[in-house]
């Protein structure tokens, strides 16, 4: 049987980043003119990293198998005439004809069929699964429809689970949580995510991806494209509205009224109020995927003054996100440190001060030199952001990213160490900077 959908790798990976980050820590401690600066980046976290990922190996599915006793104790869905046709697909892009590729079930169902996936089976011990493929010829782009059936409601739910918290901790190298959505109007309850990967010279493949749950069963309908923009939801939506009429009325949980979408992110149940590592932004010399640790907030890197002790907050926390498989500096990664206020008031005064600080910093720091990146102007978020280089002295400098924004009772405070070859766009470290704001709003 396929194991559990989370799992934890051998403590030896784990020490082995422990040291690396501690060896950075120690480099960080001081850069010049007696200026500390304490970051966390890289260095900073105390305990051991959360190891993502999950048994992969591909177990026996029940229901799907010849040899399997239990294939005769349900028929729901046991035909392939309940998948996705060609003609189905064609609201996915009316350009050029779509053609099934190919239909698999049970164990010949392949390890992966969708982004994200860490196992070959959601309910390693439901009825059955069906996986169809589709491709356009003409447009290149693929779909693909992952069905999982469960043995009743309840555990179907908690399937639909399973396969929303994998899409929501993604781990996959080069890929980031674009947009995401909450559906109404289809099934019982669904989302939609949108992936993007490294963008190519001219296009980014996009990966749209919908689950629902319908009655027993999970469902999963995914398009790929190449856009220059993030794909709107629309075509999936109403891809897999129909494909969820056809399933749902075998198993119940049949939806009333207009599919509708409103934007949410997905939940990040695994560290509320925090970036889950989807969130973090895309270097296409990192092909290996972040992970995240809860570390100690610091007070920045001489110029922020944080002062987390003086101004009191009601909490405040830390997590630093490495890639700890990448052939990066030690140094490499982002700090994202979430300050929550009693009030409002005291939460915009906190980035005012900051933003004064940094703004100050090389009248009052002599070896630094600061330069504006843009600010965050939205009817929830104000903030700012930076780069900031220190010089050492003896031929070394120091570079970092660094920004702070303010959303109601909270603040948050984002820093990310330049290195050579090793760089963010200002306006993707100004996008970062806003999603983890919105992500803080789940901070209690």
């Amino acid at each position: 049987m396929a194991g559990s959908h989370r799992g934890q790798r051998g403590g030896t990976r784990a020490a082995a980043r422990e040291a690396r980050r501690e060896q950075a820590r120690k480099r960080n401690q001081t850069i010049a003119a007696g200026v500390a600066v304490v970051v966390l980046v890289g260095g900073g976290g105390v305990a051991a990293l959360n190891a993502f990922g999950g048994d992969k190996s591909p177990g026996p599915k029940a229901g799907s198998s010849p040899t399997d006793d239990k294939s005769s104790q349900s028929n729901v869905l046991s035909d392939d005439k309940v998948l996705m046709d060609a003609t189905a697909a064609k609201t996915l892009g009316a350009t050029g004809a779509w053609k099934v590729t190919g239909t698999a079930g049970g164990d010949s169902a392949p390890d992966t069929s969708f982004a994200c996936q860490l196992q070959r089976f959601a309910d390693p011990a439901g009825l059955r699964t069906w996986v169809r493929t589709l491709q356009n010829p003409t447009t290149k782009d693929t779909a693909v429809q992952y069905i999982d059936v469960s043995n009743d409601k309840a555990t179907a739910a908690k399937t639909y689970n399973t396969v929303v918290h994998w899409l929501s901790q993604c781990t996959t190298p080069q890929t980031r949580l674009t947009a995401g959505y909450v559906t109404t109007g289809v099934g019982q309850t669904g989302v939609i995510a949108v992936f993007g990967q490294v963008p190519g010279a001219k296009t980014t493949k996009y990966r749209t991806v919908s689950v629902t749950l319908a009655g027993q069963a999970t469902m999963v309908v995914e398009h790929d494209t190449l856009a220059v923009t993030p794909p709107k939801p629309d075509v999936v939506l109403a891809t897999t509205s129909a494909a969820a009429k056809k399933i749902c009325a075998e198993t119940g949980g049949c939806a009333t009224g207009a599919p509708v979408v409103t934007p949410a992110l997905l939940p990040n149940t695994d560290n509320p109020g925090f970036m889950a590592p989807v969130d973090l932004p895309l270097l296409a010399e990192v092909d290996k995927p972040w992970v995240s640790t809860a570390a100690q907030p610091g007070d920045g890197t001489g110029c922020e003054k944080l002062s987390l002790k003086k101004v009191k907050p009601v909490k405040a926390g830390t997590f630093t996100y490495v890639a700890p498989e990448a052939k990066v500096p030690t140094e490499f990664g982002m700090d994202d440190t979430v300050v929550k206020f009693a009030t409002a008031a005291a939460a915009s005064d906190f980035v005012a001060k900051i933003r004064k600080n940094v703004d100050a910093c090389e009248k009052n720091v002599s070896n630094a030199k600061v330069q504006s990146t843009g600010t965050l102007k939205t009817s929830t978020i104000t903030g700012k952001s930076w780069t900031a280089t220190y010089d050492s002295g003896d031929g070394k400098k120091y570079h970092y990213r660094i920004g702070i924004a303010g959303s109601g009772d909270r603040a948050v405070y984002l820093l990310f160490p330049v290195l050579k070859d090793l760089d963010l766009t200002d306006a993707a470290f100004n996008e970062t900077l806003a999603r983890a704001v919105d992500r803080s709003a789940a901070y209690k």
